[in-house]
């Protein structure tokens, strides 16, 4: 192509990625177009030099990345640098994956190269969760929280399976339709591209058609906003707090079985705990209603929610185990918390998919999860945690402050949701299932991120190595005559 149809070409599949990346993915994504996103800049790698072709990718990204810029900036008031790095690091795995196909496509790899940018997305995810203090926060599997069908794949091969297929397919069509792809290969790429959109569809049909196990548990959840609202117990603010709570979990209906209040939901000192402990122990016997709070000790700098069993006993303490970072200067704790089929996190615990499957081993079927959130991120932070029920097949029940009371069963099917954030308590009852849902992913592990970690490092290594042996070649004609180095064929 002649520089002025580079050009526009260029900027052509730059923008369109960008947009779709802005809208089909962040806070409140259109799923539909999140399949669509890397389309424009891979069908462009292949026709441009690879200079070209990184620009583009990583402007794309970059700018696609910006639709959590308001978040982080603005209610998480993280600094310049962090924030910017949670979008160049996106965008320069983009470079990477569009580099790596850009390469085997041109060689005449067609099918390395439409595994290559799923391989490579999914190894960058992986690793981030794994090394990064947010886990996996920023999949872009949470996009199809409410395309039931595709979530299903995550209870075989977690979100890391989700992220392969979407990237899978725009890859796949830009391979087909890219310069110098043999018919064969197309057809090739093609059918199997089918068969995988096939077998995703197919796969997430029969789970979703079996019917929820066990008995069903009647749960309420109650919260208000926290924003600006920071008021210790011993506070006439904090006693009002607690007076109005106490009122409405009495006035819960009879057959409520447990209530899960938000994070942050009581405010104390390690002295005025009782002021909390002691009523709501009470409630709990008296109701014989299990009763999940989250209490935040300031004085000791844990952030806890504390489980009251319904039968009477002492209460059980589980401490946050991550913390939102900047934000919360509190010391996580280190172990799970299940009470006979109740697992108990507290709202960023679960961007941590080791944590909840943690939970799920030990024997949780239902997890009890006082959250905060941000307002801006209510439905994605909520979906999050949906998605880890379908991974381990759990319930969920979580509780927002400035965000979504939301129950979820193990199918990742949201069965009651409410928005909160004003000071009015906020209350949502449901009855969700309690039996669970075994699912391969909780006994396997990331074993489908580590199948990508190791595809991606062997197409890489290929592509290298394919690289150097040409250049060898390219170099042997001027070692000697007919291509003989000058010490042989001459003693």
């Amino acid at each position: 192509m002649r520089l002025p149809a580079v050009l526009a070409a260029t900027v052509t599949a730059t923008a369109a990625t960008a947009l779709l990346l802005f809208s089909g993915t962040g806070l409140t994504p259109l799923p539909w177009l999140t399949w669509l996103a890397p389309l424009p800049v891979l069908l462009l790698a292949p026709r441009v030099s690879a200079p070209v072709a990184s620009a583009a990718a990583f402007t794309a990204w970059g700018v696609g990345g910006l639709n959590l810029w308001d978040l982080q900036r603005d209610r998480l008031e993280v600094p310049l640098p962090v924030a910017l790095l949670s979008v160049v690091l996106p965008a320069l795995l983009a470079v990477a994956a569009v580099l790596l196909f850009r390469l085997l496509a041109r060689r005449g790899r067609p099918v390395a190269a439409a595994v290559a940018v799923p391989a490579v997305w999914v190894s960058g995810e992986y690793l981030v969760s794994v090394l990064g203090p947010d886990g996996a926060l920023w999949s872009l599997a949470y996009t199809q929280a409410d395309v039931l069908p595709v979530l299903q794949l995550a209870s075989l091969t977690g979100v890391w399976g989700v992220t392969f297929a979407l990237m899978a397919v725009p890859a796949a069509v830009a391979v087909i339709l890219a310069p110098g792809t043999a018919g064969r290969a197309r057809l090739g790429v093609g059918l199997t591209t089918l068969a995988l959109l096939a077998a995703v569809a197919g796969y997430g049909t029969v789970r979703l058609a079996a019917p929820p196990a066990g008995p069903h548990r009647n749960v309420a959840l109650l919260a208000a906003g926290q924003h600006g609202d920071w008021a210790p117990v011993d506070t006439p603010r904090g006693t009002e707090k607690l007076r109005d709570t106490l009122a409405r979990l009495r006035a819960l209906p009879r057959e409520t079985d447990a209530a899960v209040l938000a994070e942050g939901a009581f405010v104390t000192t390690a002295a005025h705990l009782p002021r909390i402990t002691d009523p709501l122990a009470a409630l709990a016997r008296e109701r014989r209603m299990d009763i999940v709070a989250g209490v935040i000790v300031t004085d000791a700098g844990h952030n806890t929610a504390v489980f009251f069993p319904a039968r009477g006993g002492e209460p059980r303490i589980y401490r946050k185990r991550h913390m939102v970072p900047g934000v919360e200067p509190y010391e996580p704790g280190g172990r799970a918390l299940v009470a006979g089929d109740v697992g108990v996190a507290i709202c960023k615990d679960l961007d941590f998919p080791g944590l909840a499957r943690e939970n799920r081993r030990i024997g949780a079927t239902v997890m009890f999860v006082p959250s905060w959130d941000f307002g801006l991120d209510a439905w994605q932070h909520s979906r999050i945690a949906v998605t880890r029920g379908v991974e381990n097949g759990f319930a969920v029940v979580r509780g927002a402050a400035d965000g979504n009371l939301t129950v979820s069963d193990p199918y990742g099917r949201v069965l009651a949701e409410r928005a909160t954030g004003d000071r009015a308590v906020v209350t949502l009852t449901a009855a969700v299932p309690a039996g669970g849902a075994g699912t391969p992913y909780t006994r396997w592990g990331d074993w489908f991120a580590w199948s990508c970690l190791a595809a991606a490092v062997a197409l890489a290594g290929r592509a290298v190595q394919g690289r150097h042996g040409r250049r060898e070649r390219g170099r042997a004609p001027a070692d000697g005559p007919a291509g003989r180095s000058p010490g042989r064929g001459t003693a």
